[in-house]
């Protein structure tokens, strides 16, 4: 199967143009409150607008501007899984399920029931959705989508509204109910960590446009760009480069690194995540900076150090600017428990991200 989706609508000041093509059978779109993620679905379901573009899905055309082809919602065959999973509150788990396929008959309801049972849900066919937890919702929510056989699955943040907990659980459970479809499915969500789980290949999207692609471990392991980096969790940047050879030059924090690979043209910034720094005590190794931490903050299962670049160890004009962060795991908080903190931090060649 293979999704293509080329999206523009202008709304107000907000402009959405987006191309997603793709035929990994689990895609994510990553990006912050406001980005056009949930636009996006709408208008490859046909519930939005799009001024135009061009929508297919498993070789069929749901939406052309220039033939002029615009299939309702309904002959789409994509299911769509709101936020809130928009489930009738008068009716029946059964006539929920049921909803999505026309007219009742005993056939569509022998139906329904065997899509409850697939799901667990059988003995539930009489409750109102008020009446189950957020997990089992989740369920008769999905078995309605399943029931219609759709050819592709689109996901919006179903799991936002959750804690912590829940969240965990219920992407589990419904990754499990989802392994055995055969079509793709489209999740959308502000939680990096959600997507990194979920998703074969991944979009990252900023105010209405695609800023990087590709599989979602390349993704995270080479975002391209700050915003891309930031938003799949990055927390330290610095102005950075090329000093010669293979040398970065990074800025803001008054270092110069060896990178084990070419710095790419256009490289203006590196980054660092927060919990791949090194510990070295004693004398200073290769690629290390000094370590002088202006807070700390104890949370339940790591501790995180903030500090300055040595520069700035005095705090000046943008000294709150270059505030670099270092987040030590549980067992790795143990070591420095015996021995102190560390002298000097070291920066792994192979994770400084080269970014634009």
């Amino acid at each position: 199967m293979r999704l293509s989706a080329d999206i523009h609508r202008k709304i107000d000041d907000f402009e959405l143009d987006v191309l997603i093509e793709s035929d990994a059978s689990r895609i994510g779109i990553l990006g912050e409150s406001g980005s056009g993620k949930s636009m996006t679905l709408r208008s490859i379901a046909g519930i939005e607008d799009v001024d135009r573009g061009h929508v297919e899905a498993d070789g069929r055309v749901l939406y052309d501007s220039e033939t002029k082809t615009d299939l309702k919602p309904q002959k789409r065959n994509v299911g769509y899984m709101f936020q809130n999973y928009a489930l009738f509150p008068t009716m029946s788990v059964l006539k929920n399920v049921m909803a999505g396929l026309g007219k009742p008959d005993e056939e569509k309801r022998a139906k329904a029931l065997d899509m409850l049972r697939s799901f667990r849900m059988d003995g539930f066919e009489n409750r109102l959705p008020g009446e189950l937890s957020g997990g089992q919702q989740q369920r008769v929510a999905l078995a309605r989508i399943m029931v219609t056989g759709p050819d592709l699955i689109l996901l919006d943040e179903p799991f936002s509204a959750l804690d912590a907990y829940l969240r965990d659980r219920m992407q589990l459970e419904m990754t499990e109910m989802l392994k055995d479809f055969p079509g793709q499915v489209l999740m959308v969500s502000h939680n990096r960590d959600e997507l990194y789980r979920f998703s074969e290949e991944l979009f990252v999207m900023q105010k209405g446009r695609i800023i990087r692609h590709g599989r979602t471990g390349e993704v995270f392991r080479d975002p391209g760009s700050v915003e891309a980096a930031r938003l799949t969790g990055c927390k330290n940047f610095t102005r950075a480069e090329a000093a010669g050879g293979r040398t970065l030059r990074l800025i803001d924090w008054d270092l110069e690194v060896r990178i084990g690979r070419d710095i790419p043209e256009g490289t203006t910034h590196a980054g660092y995540r927060a919990h791949r720094f090194v510990p070295v005590w004693g004398e200073r190794q290769d690629n290390c900076i000094r370590f002088i931490p202006v807070r700390e903050d104890e949370l339940p299962f790591e501790k995180n150090y903030y500090f300055r670049p040595e520069e700035d160890a005095s705090g000046g004009v943008h000294a709150d600017e270059n505030i670099i962060s270092w987040f030590v795991q549980s067992e790795e908080q143990k070591e420095i428990e015996k021995r102190g903190l560390p002298d000097w931090l070291r920066l792994n060649e192979e994770d400084i991200l080269l970014l634009r």
